[in-house]
């Protein structure tokens, strides 16, 4: 084995596919369930896509189901979204299927990457990039480690036509905006459990917050101030699928 090969593969190969997308049609920030689901859509889509993980693993909280039982539960309306990805599940009770957590995160991400997502994990957005008209046109990265080690390191940007958020309950992406630029954008929090509740309005208000930026999953309730719903995935499927139509949409307008 040939050390200095190895290593030249690694880097070569990761920075051809880093150059490659630091101009995209698409920037989704975080590899959870609705940032990976968006990814799928919009890579089978033909748009050129990428995400953005803070994280050392993709898939967000998804592994551990509900409080580390690795189970989740999905919705009938979203449970056609796992027999697409190939996502086995079962009927617990009508309306409701349950679906092992490890098999639901793993599948997802690999069927993200094979329709063409590019992911980077380990790499956390410090800015966005603004252009005329208050619109987000990209985003400031750097590498997590530097973050996590308080280093005064200069960060690199890349160029998107579009943002979404998928960071979860955080809204990291939205927050910067509301924080560090002159665009009006409210963060109204995430309210304590409904299940019900949250999953409707995760769905309904999945769109478009300012200019050139989308919110999906967890952290549209915590942009509208929605209730957080615990273990049930299918609202967080069902709204990075909508926002990769949205998303298309507005690619097509221009």
């Amino acid at each position: 084995m040939d050390e200095v090969v190895i290593s030249r593969a690694i880097v070569e190969s990761y920075f051809k596919d880093l150059l490659g997308s630091m101009d995209v049609d698409v920037a989704i920030v975080g590899a959870g369930p609705s940032g990976m689901t968006a990814g799928y859509y919009l890579a089978m889509g033909g748009i050129r896509v990428a995400i953005f993980e803070r994280r050392l693993s993709v898939g967000g909280g998804m592994w551990g189901g509900g409080m580390m039982f690795n189970r989740i539960v999905v919705q009938s309306e979203a449970k056609e979204i796992l027999d697409e990805l190939g996502i086995s599940c079962k009927e617990y009770q009508e309306g409701y299927y349950t679906a092992d957590a490890i098999e639901a995160a793993s599948t997802l991400c690999s069927k993200a990457v094979k329709a063409g997502a590019k992911v980077f994990n380990l790499l956390s957005v410090e800015d966005v990039v603004i252009r005329q008209d208050d619109k987000i046109t990209g985003l400031v990265l750097n590498w997590s480690a530097v973050s996590l080690a308080d280093l005064h390191v200069d960060p690199l940007g890349v160029r998107a036509k579009l943002v979404i958020d998928a960071t979860g309950h955080d809204a990291e992406v939205c927050r910067i905006v509301a924080r560090k630029t002159g665009i009006r954008l409210e963060i109204r929090g995430e309210k304590s459990m409904w299940a019900e509740v949250g999953e409707r309005e995760i769905v309904e208000n999945t769109r478009l917050v300012c200019p050139g930026l989308l919110v999906a999953g967890m952290a549209v309730n915590a942009v509208f101030g929605s209730p957080r719903m615990g273990a049930i995935f299918g609202g967080m499927l069902l709204s990075g699928r909508k926002a990769a139509g949205l998303a298309m949409e507005l690619l097509r307008e221009g």
